[in-house]
């Protein structure tokens, strides 16, 4: 048997990685059919069929799943070995990919990483914008954010924004129809803007006061599957909407929203920074961690003054 070139072995990896075949030709840069034919090329010389492929899925067979498992920690080890050449050059360089909410983009990451790109000219960063749950690794993230009630304990975490709370807002107009709710239990029959996540489940508006939290499922005529275009349906008296409050800071001072249920939208822990727990960051995340780190002690330092 002729040994396979790293090269085939890199396609295998790729595409059992995304289990399809055109996600991994885009992150190769080749054709779909060109990728196929690798691989076909490969399952002859191992003489062993690697995936089952039908019109509609990939899926490794026995084999494959256990040279994926054999092979996906050696290529990291060559990975984190080549990162290490990173340590000679005066500023790294390379590829960093981040997923993230579009809030968190918009909040949060895009100010940083615009300011770290300008001292970063080497690195090429790529923000893939996803609301879903993701699994960074098996989607070949080097990191994601997400606020810090939310991430799963393997994961190193770095705080990259100050803490948030969500608000309650309506418009005066709304509430010359309706009466201001004084309890989240007052929501129950009140028109709310409601928000649809990827996965089809509906958010429960979520409070707490004294220790004591609340989940309510609210009911309206509008649902949204993206938090930031429900400030506009609350302006125009469409109904009540659970937002950011950076969303709507200016809304709030000039009147056109009213806060409600203020006592009942506590702070909580802001977006971070999450990514494995390895015994080898790759030295553009590793710049990115740094700068997002520094970044956010001089935000809290210009806080204070």
């Amino acid at each position: 048997m002729k040994t396979p070139s790293t090269a085939d072995l890199t396609i295998f990896l790729c595409i059992a990685q995304h289990l399809n075949f055109s996600r991994a030709a885009v992150e190769l840069g080749l054709t779909p059919s060109a990728l196929s034919h690798s691989l076909r090329a490969l399952e002859n010389r191992l003489g062993l069929r690697l995936f089952n492929r039908t019109t509609r899925s990939v899926a490794l067979t026995e084999a494959g799943a256990r040279l994926y498992a054999r092979l996906k920690p050696a290529f990291r080890d060559i990975d984190d070995a080549l990162e290490d050449l990173n340590n000679f050059r005066d500023k790294p360089s390379g590829n960093l990919r981040i997923t993230a909410g579009r809030q968190a983009c918009e909040l949060v990451l895009l100010p940083i990483a615009s300011e770290f790109l300008q001292d970063y000219a080497d690195i090429s960063l790529e923000i893939v914008e996803s609301d879903a749950v993701l699994d960074i690794v098996a989607g070949g993230f080097d990191a994601g954010v997400r606020f810090g009630n939310r991430l799963e304990a393997d994961m190193v975490s770095l705080p990259i924004g100050p803490n948030m709370r969500s608000m309650v807002v309506g418009s005066p107009s709304f509430f010359e129809r309706h009466a201001p709710p004084q309890k989240p239990e007052d929501l129950h029959g009140v028109p709310c803007i409601r928000h649809r996540f990827p996965s089809g489940s509906m958010y429960r508006w979520e409070f707490e006061r004294g220790g004591i939290t609340q989940e309510i499922e609210v009911s309206g005529p509008l649902t949204l599957g993206d938090v930031s275009l429900m400030v506009g349906p609350a302006l125009q008296g469409v109904g009540l909407a659970y937002v950011f409050e950076d969303m709507v800071t200016g809304h709030l001072a000039d009147g056109r929203l009213i806060q409600v249920l203020a006592n009942w939208c506590p702070y909580y822990p802001g977006l971070h920074l999450y990514y494995p727990s390895r015994r080898h960051v790759p030295a553009p995340l590793k710049a990115f961690i740094d700068f997002a780190r520094s970044a956010r002690e001089q935000s809290r330092e210009g806080s204070f003054q």
